[in-house]
């Protein structure tokens, strides 16, 4: 399929440089976009760039998504046909602290992004949503077809938004767009305020690690290549519309519109302190762990339930964590060129 060109916000981002380095080595046209915020570690965003920028069908953009006008103008004078929307205030815990940050970023941003979509017609607008959207349900595996209104953090709640958001585009201006719910990604590049990242660095410098919970949070960890695969099978699978959704028995996942929800999950949650033993056996090395109960606006437990996934677009993420650790620990010494 000839994918045209691909916006992808968010390039510098974890997730948004495998997928632009994954579309670029497909052939397919790139242009990136991020704004290289300070959330972290900005060295790590310019080291995925850098990477990025040496391949010859990448072009990247220093634009902020509030930024109405520059997003305006990228969008008039490229003619995008697909669009990714990964740029995002990401992070559960820091949304309590900066709630504004979130509202600025991922509501206003993504307006932009809906009204940059609507006055330039694309094919097809994917865009990442959150498992954190299922906040207080406890019924496993967490289903797309299940209610979520019920958020624990702000951050959720601009996730839940955008579904919304874009499925008000998708009603009126048949925009045809699709939501991915991803759940707790990992991986080489991945980002510095994640579990993995945290407790790889605090291991192998001797420190004490933070385990929530005492340790019996169970996750749907998914590796980041997984997500790539997923995003990549959809962004030709366009939306259109289902001439049988019922507004006497909403379906939230689907609609009358060209809309779509998906839960993009390893589909095998796995126990925080198992997570952490196999870690452990790929560094060879035993973390001080310093455990503590459940953080405010956290959950006890994910688990992706991915059957329209794979009835869709014919693929489950499957890597298993004993892979993924084991790739991000090799990640981590090279790149910080830790002796083994």
């Amino acid at each position: 399929m000839n994918f045209g060109s691909v916006l992808v916000t968010g390039a510098a981002g974890f997730i948004g440089f495998h997928l632009s380095q994954r579309l670029s080595d497909k052939g397919i046209k790139v242009i990136g976009v991020d704004d290289l915020n300070d959330y972290y570690d900005v060295r790590l965003k310019e080291s995925r760039l850098d990477i990025l920028k040496k391949l010859s069908n990448f072009s990247f953009h220093k634009i902020n998504l509030q930024d109405k006008a520059a997003i305006d103008q990228l969008f008039s004078s490229n003619k995008f046909d697909y669009v990714v929307n990964l740029a995002a205030q990401a992070g559960v815990r820091y949304s309590i602290a900066n709630p504004h940050a979130y509202i600025e970023s991922n509501i206003v941003g993504f307006l932009n992004i809906l009204e940059a979509c609507r006055h330039n017609p694309i094919k097809h607008l994917v865009y990442a949503s959150s498992s954190s959207v299922y906040g207080a349900n406890r019924k496993m595996p967490f289903s797309v077809h299940d209610n979520v209104d019920h958020p624990l953090a702000l951050y959720a709640v601009t996730k839940k938004s955008n579904e919304l958001m874009a499925h008000s585009y998708s009603n009126l201006y048949n925009i045809p767009t699709t939501g991915l719910r991803f759940f707790t990604v990992y991986g080489p590049y991945g980002r510095p305020d994640m579990a993995l990242f945290l407790f790889t660095k605090a291991i192998l410098e001797g420190k004490p690690i933070d385990v929530f919970n005492n340790g019996k949070m169970r996750r749907d960890f998914t590796y980041v290549d997984d997500i790539v695969e997923a995003i990549v099978r959809l962004l030709p699978s366009v939306p259109k519309g289902d001439p049988t959704w019922s507004g006497e028995s909403p379906d939230p996942a689907s609609s009358f519109a060209p809309y779509k929800i998906y839960n993009i999950g390893n589909n095998k949650p796995v126990e925080l302190l198992h997570f952490i033993e196999v870690l452990e056996l790929k560094l060879g090395k035993t973390a001080v762990k310093n455990f503590l109960p459940l953080q405010d606006g956290d959950v006890p437990e994910t688990y992706a339930d991915v059957q329209d996934l794979m009835n869709d677009v014919g693929f489950t993420p499957s890597t298993p964590i004993e892979v993924g650790i084991e790739n991000f620990v090799n990640w981590y010494k090279q790149y910080y060129q830790i002796l083994h």
